[in-house]
Parts: structure tokens; C-alpha cells; sequence
């Protein structure tokens, strides 16, 4: 499907493509290896999915994809960021996971009107007054799932609950997007260290609280012992679990096991979402990488259509930077999660659904829609920004 041609530390995915007028270049800044590569390498290949649905060139243009790992390394991702500006001369960029990276890069893509397109992290930092002309975030502001889950507990009738996320932008917005819906009683806030693998000080805290529930976002490696720990100590019978889409994603359900079964989690997408363009993406994600695509390929997957249709929309001009910005404002695409549209703040008013894991014929284990918690949900900060 692609080939790879090693430059100077970068690897460029060239898609093969007639003749244009003007090269299209992507900088896809993600993270390839150490903790949480599956989440990036699921962005990258969700996104290079949709760069062959769209023909093998976005917006018409022979397209060149310059990949780099940031290594969860904001350094890193600066680095790379300065690389593929000045050396490289990309356009865009997109694939950053971590919201502290996204940030760590903003300043250096804002300074040289590049267009950042973010396939998953959402700061709240970038959505109200910190907002960009440059950013946009096409999956969700950070918030947001948090939000819907917080409505279900609320709604389900949960009056006591443990909440816990890893002490970074991402894990703050969860807690602070969980607790705008619920409005029973935390018993605990508890921030854990980013990368924590061993959770036994914050299990035994659990027990002693004895709350009705408990909420947790633990992305990747992290949710993965988490769940697995949770269920060894005996708590998963005792006090239900609940989170958001990025601990029971398609990427870490196999290496949680059986502890994830029955799990309810809170998404904007879902593999079963009913809708063509949805049907198509999973079938031809399995097909093509023999897996059930995540969450994060579907955002990788619907950045590359994005940018087609903005592309296309200035009619391949990448020089009139405030035409491609209200292009990408103004996008029409078929989203694999359905409607969809930008907010002023450049961030997706769009549903959100509950789902819960379960276990196929195969033993297979992924997630299945019950319910659409919010419909047309936008973040709560859009006010705040001056755009």
C-alpha cells in the first residue's frame, strides 16, 4: 500500500500520485515506539487509509507524508517540528497523541503559519483563550468524552464516586470534564504519574473509600495494568468501573483480556456506527492491517479526509493561508462518526455515545454502541476564544 524511503532520521511515505501542479507535505509527528506507540501507529495508519481513499493525493495534490517519532518526547516533537519546517518545507502537520507535546509544538507552527491538524489531543489550553487560527482538532476536545460519561453515572443514579487520571493536561481536562456532568459526591480526585504501571497504593485508597463507582482515564499502558489490576483485586465485582473511549479503545483491549468485558466506556465513534463511510473505513482498516480499527485510527483516518476536502476547497492553493483556514472552517467530508462540524474555536460540535466492551463469536474482544449520551455536544470553552 506505501513505500518507505529513510531521510535523515525521517521516513517519507510517498503516495503514488499523476503529476500536480504543487507537492502537498504532511508532517506526521507521532509516537512510533516505547509507551503508547499503538496509539500513534494507529493514527499514522488510519491516516495513510484515508489518503489511499482519497485517490492517493489529497486535494489533488501529489501528497508526501514526512513521519517522524516523537518518542512522547516534547523535546522531540519541537525538534522534529523545526525539522520539518525548515528543512522540509511541510504545509500541515498532524498525528500528535499527547496533549503536552501538542502544546509543546503550537508556538513554532503558529509563528510559521502551519497548520496543525490534530487527530487526537485536545487541550483545553488550545480551545478557549489559548485558541489558534493554525489548530485544528478533529476528534474531540479533551473534555468531551469525560463529559458524557459523567452525564451516565450521573443519570444512571451513582451518588459516591473515586475519580483518577495521570497528572497531565489531558488527565486534568478529564476530571474537570467528568465533574461539569456529575454532580454527586467525589470522595477522591486523585492524579497518578504519567507512565504509572503499578497501581496498588491507588487500589487499596479505592477500597478504604468504599464509593458507589469509580471513573478512570488511563490512557494506553497505563489502563492496561490498571483494568488488570483492578479485577485482581477483586474490585471489578465489587464497585463498577467506568471511563472513557482511550482505556478500552480497540488497541489495548486484547492485552487487558476478560478484565475489560461488560465495561462500559463513553466515544464520539464506535466500529458499529451505522453510517457507509464508517462501514467502509472498518472493513478496508481490517482488510488491509488485519485488526479492528481504534478510535485513534478512525481520528487518523478522518484528518486525512479533512485535509482533502480543505485542500481541494482552495483548489490546491497552499499559499493563501487565510483561504485554507476558512476552508478547513467550512470542510464537508464523510466522517466515519457522522455529522460533524467545527465550532469557532476550530474544535468538532459532534454526539457522543456509550458503548461497552463485549466479546465476539471469536473470542475477539471490541466494543458495541447502547446509547447516545449527548447529540450536537460542543466543548465548554468556545467562548472564550477570539477567533
Amino acid at each position: 500500500m506505501r513505500s518507505f524511503i529513510l531521510a535523515a532520521g525521517a521516513t517519507a511515505l510517498m503516495a503514488a500520485t499523476p503529476a500536480a501542479a504543487e507537492e502537498l507535505k504532511i508532517g506526521m509527528i507521532t509516537t512510533l515506539s516505547g509507551g503508547g506507540s499503538g496509539l500513534g501507529i494507529d493514527i499514522r495508519d488510519g491516516f495513510m487509509l484515508g489518503l489511499e481513499h482519497a485517490g492517493g493525493s489529497l486535494g489533488g495534490l501529489e501528497t508526501e507524508v514526512i513521519e517522524g517519532d516523537d518518542e512522547r518526547s516534547p523535546e522531540v516533537a519541537v525538534q522534529l517540528a523545526d525539522r520539518m519546517i525548515e528543512r522540509d518545507g511541510v504545509h500541515i502537520v498532524t498525528g500528535i497523541v499527547w496533549s503536552n507535546l501538542a502544546l509543546a509544538i503550537m508556538p513554532t507552527l503558529a509563528r510559521n503559519e502551519v497548520l496543525f491538524i490534530s487527530p487526537n489531543a485536545g487541550p483545553s489550553a488550545l480551545a478557549g483563550e489559548g485558541c489558534s487560527p493554525y489548530f485544528f482538532n478533529v476528534a474531540w476536545q479533551n473534555d468531551n468524552n469525560h463529559e458524557a460519561m459523567g452525564q451516565h453515572v450521573q443519570n444512571a443514579g451513582f451518588e459516591r464516586l473515586f475519580i483518577l487520571a495521570p497528572n497531565y493536561p489531558a488527565g486534568q481536562d478529564a476530571l474537570t470534564g467528568f465533574q461539569r456532568f456529575y454532580t454527586g459526591e467525589v470522595v477522591e480526585e486523585l492524579y497518578t504519574q504519567l507512565g504509572q504501571l503499578d497501581y496498588a497504593a491507588e487500589l487499596a485508597q479505592i477500597r478504604a473509600a468504599e464509593p458507589d463507582a469509580v471513573f478512570f482515564f488511563l490512557p494506553g499502558g497505563m489502563g492496561i495494568n490498571f483494568i488488570k489490576q483492578y479485577e485482581q483485586a477483586g474490585l471489578k465485582d465489587e464497585i463498577p468501573l467506568f471511563g472513557p473511549a482511550f482505556s478500552f479503545s480497540q488497541d489495548i483491549l486484547g492485552a487487558v483480556g476478560e478484565a475489560a468485558l461488560d465495561v462500559y466506556n463513553t466515544a464520539q465513534w464506535s466500529p458499529d456506527l451505522d453510517n457507509p463511510a464508517n462501514a467502509r473505513f472498518v472493513e478496508d482498516f481490517v482488510a488491509t492491517y488485519e485488526r479492528i480499527p481504534s478510535l485513534y485510527a478512525s481520528q487518523g483516518y478522518d484528518a486525512a479526509l479533512l485535509i482533502d476536502a480543505a485542500v481541494a476547497a482552495v483548489g490546491g492553493d497552499l499559499d493563501d493561508t487565510e483561504a485554507l483556514i476558512e476552508a478547513f472552517e467550512t470542510a464537508e467530508f464523510d466522517s466515519v462518526r457522522g455529522d460533524f462540524s467545527f465550532n469557532t474555536n476550530h474544535f468538532p460540535i459532534q454526539d457522543f455515545h456509550l458503548r461497552q466492551v463485549v466479546q465476539t463469536d471469536d473470542g475477539t474482544l471490541t466494543n458495541r454502541l447502547v446509547e447516545t449520551v449527548f447529540t450536537g455536544h460542543a466543548d465548554a470553552y468556545a467562548a472564550d476564544c477570539g477567533l
